[in-house]
């Protein structure tokens, strides 16, 4: 949000009070400018008005007054430790006060005495875990009081007074940089009197005021980022313009074993528009499990063949390449189009013809795993590039296949429904297309919650299953026994349920530890139907189509993100049968069942990662923190994500019009880019 001010800054030291000594402090605190002291904002607010603890929910914070009901009573624990418990009389409601550490005051409170306390407030036993508090009648000056991530001795009082000083002397230096037109549609505090707000609020309502203001602005400043970045990289790739028969490619869909949904038509409309056009393409294709995906990513290939460049299509397993490949050939074979598979099973003078007869363009369409960034792998005229679940490939993976063309249209596909407020966030500078229709006459998976005292019960209907001559999953969070957590582990589970079908079924064992090899031989065996009861860990999340696989079980469902259920729960319901996926758990936590509760409710990918990002944050969807997540100051993405999608379209449409990067209004904006790095090396007017 720091907006740097052209002209010269005083340093914190010209502010008095502010020595050298405490400027180095401040200096670790990102404080160096008085511009700097008034944008260090707070990141929560103290509440200390009086509430009525009938409104007040289980484990909220809140502030009380009342009479002491019962002496305090002193009890020593541990090294230096103590725990000081009253009664207080609050209105008609008796509480208990509990004081950590603090042995001194059971001399300093007496029965009958009014006392005001601050703390968590325990609902259910009626318990308030004291914070902070006064002997007395509340009279604190500040109902409402902004806290500070501190360093060092730096106290907050100290604190909020250099603040004020900076505003008292320097508070003219606050530039404005919205334009006047987004502070009269919004309806938005000016710069100057939303940040006074936000260190000195008049009512939590004014605070609320400003802090919307910061929220949309902290939003334009990085979507207007992304969209320049955007904006400049397309002005200055060299892409190419793929001029494709419509004709050809109508005819193609029109052989199509099956209708394309009107989600489909919408997203290879909006791929034809970018392969067309002059700019290198660079979009996200979302679709849940089942929803079409490969069929689109057909039609874009075959679109690219017409116009007489090659496409490639890069996955992550090669048991996956193999489905891809055996799928395309089969819908393309009519058109005439040649497809071929590359794997590091191609070997020898296969792999060397291979290779010769892609070089020459005799190859129209190269399927494979990592084996296509090879360095001898060379194409004649790649003009599309396709990568399937594009997560698990690293960056420069997905540059180097980019970077065999000239300068190939690229498309990232990926099954992981990523909600639209992280999408549109980590994926800026991306365009991104949504399957959210899935084909008609898909039957939804039936989805069960079950207690893990009906295991018995829930083997039953997976021996129905079993003897109707379909296949099923088994899996488990972990591969062995730990000792830290008592989950279900697949080596121990393997072995239960190979005695339980002993000479009925055979069950195969797959984990994270197997070789690749090793792994790609049970897949097979599985997709055989040699294996009829599979279990895995996650492993399987993103790997192979069996639709005789209809029944699903997974131990400990708990212990899982509600995105990867989704995902492990897509590799049945793949047929025509109808399949079934049975969470076997015992959460002891409400978002533990409220995951389970959600599961059994939606079979919608996108509702599902949506309820994610509710229940895990941000940092944690992708199931580690996201390196390209950006920090906000004020801004909270999942509770603000109607400002985040406002912002981003204002940003798209101020990037893309000749006003913002002429006009003297918008002069500010441009000042915050050329600081970002973004405009180097643009010339601006």
């Amino acid at each position: 949000m720091n907006v740097t001010i052209r002209s010269e800054v005083p340093t914190v030291v010209s502010l008095k009070g502010i020595g050298s000594e405490t400027a180095v402090q401040l200096h670790a605190m990102g404080i160096r400018t008085v511009v700097d002291l008034m944008e260090y904002l707070p990141y929560r607010y103290d509440d200390f008005r009086l509430r009525d603890l009938e409104e007040v929910a289980h484990d909220e914070r809140v502030t009380v007054e009342g009479k002491v009901h019962s002496e305090p009573a002193l009890m020593f624990y541990g090294r230096k430790k103590s725990r000081l418990t009253l009664r207080i009389l609050v209105g008609r409601v008796l509480v208990q006060a509990v004081f950590f550490n603090q042995p001194y005051l059971k001399k300093k409170i007496n029965l009958h005495d009014t006392v005001t306390v601050t703390g968590k407030w325990d609902k259910n036993r009626q318990i308030i875990t004291v914070q902070s508090h006064q002997l007395g009648p509340h009279n604190k000056q500040g109902d409402f009081e902004p806290v500070y991530a501190l360093k060092g001795t730096i106290k907050g009082n100290a604190l909020t007074k250099y603040i004020r000083a900076a505003f008292h002397e320097y508070g003219e230096l606050i530039e404005e940089i919205l334009p006047i037109y987004y502070l009269e549609k919004y309806k938005l505090s000016g710069r100057l009197d939303a940040l006074y707000q936000m260190h000195f609020p008049d009512s939590p309502q004014a605070m609320k005021q400003a802090r919307r203001r910061f929220v949309f602005e902290e939003f334009l400043l990085f979507q207007l980022k992304m969209q320049a970045l955007r904006k400049f990289e397309r002005e200055h790739s060299n892409g190419i313009s793929q001029q494709y028969d419509i004709e050809k490619i109508q005819s193609f869909t029109d052989t199509l074993p099956f209708p394309l949904t009107n989600a489909q038509k919408r997203v290879v409309n909006e791929i034809s528009a970018d392969m067309k056009s002059p700019y290198r393409m660079n979009r996200l294709l979302q679709g849940d499990v089942g929803s079409g995906k490969t069929v689109v990513s057909a039609i874009a290939l075959y679109s690219s063949v017409t116009a007489g460049y090659q496409g490639a299509l890069m996955v992550p397993t090669e048991i996956l390449a193999e489905q891809h490949a055996d799928s395309l050939s089969a819908l393309l074979e009519p058109t005439g189009t040649s497809v071929a598979l590359l794997t590091s099973s191609v070997k020898g003078k296969r792999r060397a013809l291979l290779l010769e007869k892609l070089k020459e363009g005799e190859i129209d369409i190269l399927i494979g795993t990592h084996a296509l960034i090879q360095g001898d792998v060379e194409f004649e005229n790649l003009g599309l590039v396709v990568t399937d679940e594009q997560h698990r490939f690293g960056v420069n993976q997905r540059r180097v296949l980019r970077e065999k063309g000239g300068s190939p249209d690229v498309l990232f596909m990926t099954a992981t429904p990523i909600p639209r407020t992280l999408a549109i966030t980590v994926f800026g500078e991306m365009d991104v297309s949504i399957i959210d229709e899935m084909p008609a006459g898909r039957k939804a998976i039936e989805t069960y919650w079950a207690k893990e005292d009906m295991l018995t019960r829930v083997l039953a209907f997976m021996e129905k299953e079993l003897k109707a001559g379909r296949q099923a999953y088994v899996i488990c969070p972990l591969i062995e026994e730990s000792d830290k957590l008592d989950v279900q582990n697949s080596i121990d589970v393997y072995n239960q349920l190979s005695q339980h079908f002993q000479g009925r079924f055979s069950v195969g064992l797959m984990h994270g530890r197997l070789h690749p090899d090793e792994k790609e031989e049970v897949m097979r065996s599985f997709s055989r139907n040699e294996v009829q009861v599979l279990v895995s860990t996650t492993v399987v999340e993103v790997g192979v189509n069996v639709p005789n696989a209809t029944f699903m079980l997974i131990y400990d469902a708990e212990r899982f993100g509600l995105s990867t259920l989704h995902q492990l729960r897509g590799r049945v319901g793949r047929g025509d049968d109808q399949s079934y996926c049975i969470l076997l758990a015992d959460p002891k936590t409400e978002v533990g069942k409220e995951r389970m509760k959600i599961m059994t409710e939606t079979n919608d990918g996108f509702v599902l990662s949506e309820k994610d990002l509710e229940l895990r944050g941000p940092g944690d969807f992708f199931g580690r923190k996201q390196s390209g997540m950006p920090e906000f100051k004020v801004a909270d993405m999942i509770h603000d994500y109607r400002a985040l999608e406002v912002a981003r379209d204002d940003a798209a449409t101020l990037a893309n019009s000749d006003a913002f990067w002429k006009d003297d209004e918008y002069a500010p904006l441009r000042r915050y880019l050329e600081d970002s790095g973004i405009l180097e090396g643009e010339k601006l007017d």
